[in-house]
């Protein structure tokens, strides 16, 4: 595990922080569609993502869910850390996008390793930084930018997160995700497939050019 973590964060950490990671986190390996955190619930470690991708959503009172942003290879959660931090409950859900693997780090290690260690406070000041410009770019789109626009994007995304031009998701699903009713979607995407953006197939969407 060693040296997956080495691979993934050797430009962040050094020798002895890395020792101590493989020493402490909790190696773990996730399944597609497996949800790791759950609103309401106390978060009591904070992953490193060594593997995969995780998307990051949240949920209102009647339900409904908005994908915020993901989470790849080499990254954390800044919610996740305020959360352990603060000692609050969860304010958001986390759902493996793809199989991934992950170390979950003890919160009090987190806390010792901000005094400690100068590589781990600029990872989790920098991880801050790129987590609070992607929910402003959430928001911006949100607010700005026409459902049509809002379904490109997150098909661009999907397919950069994934590494694949293949989208394995319904309708239905990428409907939740952006917070809007499957009936949209489906007439968004057959829009996109006659303009030769993408082909809409049986069980997928294939990616053709956006």
């Amino acid at each position: 595990m060693i040296q997956e973590i080495k691979n993934n964060y050797k430009n962040f950490f050094e020798d002895e922080l890395v020792e101590e990671i493989n020493e402490v986190g909790t190696f773990k390996e996730i399944p597609e569609g497996f949800e790791l955190i759950k609103p309401g619930s106390y978060i009591k470690s904070m992953p490193l993502i060594l593997n995969g991708a995780i998307k990051i959503l949240r949920q209102d009172n009647d339900g409904d869910e908005l994908l915020l942003y993901f989470l790849e290879t080499g990254d954390t959660c800044a919610m996740t850390l305020s959360c352990c931090l603060g000692h609050h409950k969860s304010e958001i859900k986390a759902i493996a996008e793809t199989d991934a693997k992950l170390i979950m780090i003890p919160i009090e290690k987190m806390e010792e390793w901000t005094a400690k260690y100068k590589s781990w406070r600029r990872f989790i000041f920098d991880s801050y930084h790129k987590r609070l410009n992607e929910a402003i770019e959430t928001i911006d789109s949100i607010a700005f930018l026409k459902m049509d626009e809002r379904l490109l994007k997150y098909l661009k995304d999907k397919t950069k997160v994934n590494q694949d031009k293949i989208i394995n998701n319904t309708h239905q699903e990428i409907a939740y995700d952006l917070h809007t009713s499957r009936v949209v979607i489906s007439r968004l995407l057959k829009k996109l497939e006659n303009d030769g953006k993408v082909k809409l197939n049986r069980n997928n969407i294939e990616v053709i050019q956006l």
